[in-house]
């Protein structure tokens, strides 16, 4: 019922646009729309921006500033169509009549299997830039801790990160399987809608002081739960006894780290690639548990790359062990989507379907989070294991963690056989 409710919405605006021109509305998509993303339970404030070049369109929403650009588009007299075909979604709007676009945000094809989900999007035209509007706003910019109970084994709190000018309000979840992306907003009687629409995550939270100088937070899933927490300086939370949050250099391990770290999978041309094959002897090798589907994963792969062009010809092999839905796992058309928005140039294997992931992996220990990363020394065996990816959202933790992974691979190809 749903499908078709957003179907019957999008064929309504294709009508409405025939009568675009004879209003006088600007038929011309370009330019950075105010736009909102409904589903049940959540509504989602993001910016979209729209470039024409003749007959051209191209566009992109946002993470932060991060630019997340569309791999395509089309405009067929008002029918717009923007394509991310690395997140196998697309965004399907009309500009209407009343110069708006309205349309669906989703999965390119439904499958009850998919992890992506319809959204309602409704958009309107940006107004110019407003200076900010001086009023006073309480300062909470900084580090704050709150105490989460995870679904991941022995992850008992979360960091969150916030920075902060005047009443703007930017911030992040850091989590030990990765970061929310860049969520944004500003201060307003007395709270902050912090939103972030890019892509793969659709999130909202609402901020507010809350007594003893903390923060109450509301965060809504999308399927109409709200779950509240409270987070606290770093200090004060220590001083309450309450837990420190997950430590992502020891939150996996492997059960004997004498053993070879063993893998075998097939490329996407469908040859066997393993741990065995001549290419990976004497190298250090990186071996990063994945999936296409994995917001995480989008941010982790351009430095896996990064890394890449730096070691390769030092000796450095990354693979990535990807683990897609059965749809995808059939057809992986995301995947290659992904290799190719990223410039991968490292070894992607496809290894099973998420829940497969400990049968694949028998040797890894809690082994529940995307990604995970294997740090392989030139003699095969587990060196580290690092869990998660902190994103450029997490500032000082992205930085830290480029850091140690640089050093700890300096370390390995430093080491003889």
């Amino acid at each position: 019922m749903r499908v078709r409710s957003l179907t019957a919405m999008v064929s309504i605006s294709v009508l409405a646009a025939s009568a675009a021109s004879a209003a006088g509305v600007n038929s011309n998509p370009a330019g950075i729309w105010d736009a909102v993303a409904s589903a049940p339970g959540l509504t989602i404030p993001f910016k979209l921006q729209i470039s024409t070049h003749g007959a051209q369109i191209s566009g992109w929403l946002f993470n932060g500033d991060t630019r997340v650009v569309a791999t395509s588009g089309s405009d067929d007299d008002g029918h717009i169509v923007l394509r991310f075909d690395q997140f196998a979604r697309e965004l399907d709007a009309t500009l209407g009549a009343d110069g708006k676009l309205d349309g669906t945000y989703g999965p390119l094809t439904l499958s009850t299997k998919s992890r992506a989900r319809p959204y309602a999007i409704h958009a309107e035209r940006a107004p110019s830039p407003q200076p900010d509007d001086g009023q006073p706003a309480p300062s909470i910019a900084g580090l704050w801790l709150i105490p989460a109970q995870s679904r991941k084994k022995n992850e008992k709190a979360w960091r969150l990160i916030v920075r902060q000018s005047h009443s703007a309000v930017s911030a992040a979840i850091l989590r030990v399987d990765g970061d929310t992306g860049t969520l944004t907003g500003r201060w307003k009687s007395g709270q902050v809608l912090l939103s972030n629409f890019s892509g793969t995550r659709a999130e909202l939270i609402e901020l507010a002081p809350a007594a003893g100088g903390t923060l109450s937070l509301r965060v809504y899933d999308g399927r109409g739960n709200i779950t509240e927490y409270t987070a606290y300086r770093p200090a004060d939370a220590a001083a309450k006894g309450l837990p420190g949050a997950a430590d992502a250099a020891h939150h996996t391990t492997v059960r004997d780290a004498s053993e070879i770290f063993r893998f075998s999978a097939t490329d996407l041309d469908g040859h066997v690639v393993s741990n065995a094959d001549p290419r990976f002897s004497g190298k250090v090798v990186l071996v990063d548990v994945a999936g296409s589907w994995c917001p995480n994963c989008h941010d982790e792969a351009p430095f896996l790359q990064t890394l890449y062009r730096r070691y390769h010809k030092r000796g450095l092999e990354i693979v990535t062990l990807d683990f897609e839905e059965p749809d995808q796992l059939h057809n992986p058309t995301r995947l290659r989507a992904f290799i190719k928005a990223y410039h991968i140039a490292y070894t992607v294997l496809l290894a099973g379907t998420p829940d497969q992931v400990n049968a694949a992996i028998p040797q890894a220990v809690d082994l529940d989070a995307w990604p995970t990363t294997f740090f392989i020394g030139r003699d095969g065996r587990v060196k580290g294991v690092h869990t998660g990816f902190a994103a450029p959202a997490s500032g000082q933790f992205n930085g830290q963690l480029k850091r140690n992974f640089a050093a700890a691979i300096e370390q390995l190809l430093g080491t003889q056989r």
